[in-house]
């Protein structure tokens, strides 16, 4: 993976959080707080503020830093589950990812630091309901030849299909799980999150792709 991907991949994030912050805050008034978008925008224009040292970075420095600043700026359980997240994304490879096997072990290590974080995994309805499949999506593509084309539909389907099941699901995590039966019918907002941020990066790695 290009070093100068770094820059792109942050800024992409920033604002696909930024424009979906409305979206995901009414989501999570269905079936939490209602703070999901509120929370995610205030972590990642944190993360915003300080992009010209991170873009400068190899992502897996940058990814520990966003991490840490998610933590400590974005409220309610989303917070430590993102910064979770990235943190061990970024401690998983040093350096550059340039090999897409390692990609798909710092998406791993990250997939199992919200597991534990969260004592949580898919089928729950949580953030890793995309994370998961797309996790299995990313594993299988970096055991064989994919073109570039073919591995971003393959993760933006499995993103996808995974936020969609969250509607049918009961949610037994969090404050969603108060609701019982009543979460039913209801996209998970910490999926929703999840598949933005998969859809960010898909888009600048295809882009850059193209350059």
């Amino acid at each position: 993976m290009a070093p100068e991907i770094t820059g792109p991949i942050v800024q992409a994030a920033v604002a696909t959080i930024r424009d979906h912050a409305e979206e995901l805050t009414a989501l999570d008034q269905a079936i939490g707080d209602g703070d999901h978008g509120l929370n995610m925008k205030r972590g990642f224009d944190a993360v915003a503020e300080g992009l010209g040292g991170l873009a400068g970075l190899p992502l897996s420095e940058a990814l520990q830093k966003v991490g840490m600043t998610l933590v400590m700026k974005v409220g309610g359980a989303s917070g430590p589950l993102y910064g979770s997240l990235f943190m061990a994304m970024g401690k998983a490879v040093a350096g550059d990812p340039a090999r897409l096997d390692q990609v798909a072990a710092m998406l791993a290590e990250g997939v199992a630091a919200v597991k534990k974080r969260g004592k949580s995994d898919a089928g729950e309805k949580t953030m890793l309901d995309v994370l998961v499949p797309v996790n299995e999506a990313l594993h299988e593509a970096a055991g064989r030849p994919v073109a570039l084309a073919t591995l971003v539909s393959d993760l933006r389907k499995a993103a996808d299909t995974g936020l969609e099941r969250t509607r049918n699901m009961q949610a037994t995590k969090g404050r969603a799980s108060f609701l019982r039966e009543r979460s039913v019918g209801h996209l998970d907002p910490g999926a929703r999150s999840s598949q933005l941020l998969v859809h960010a990066v898909c888009g600048v790695v295809e882009g850059l792709g193209k350059s």
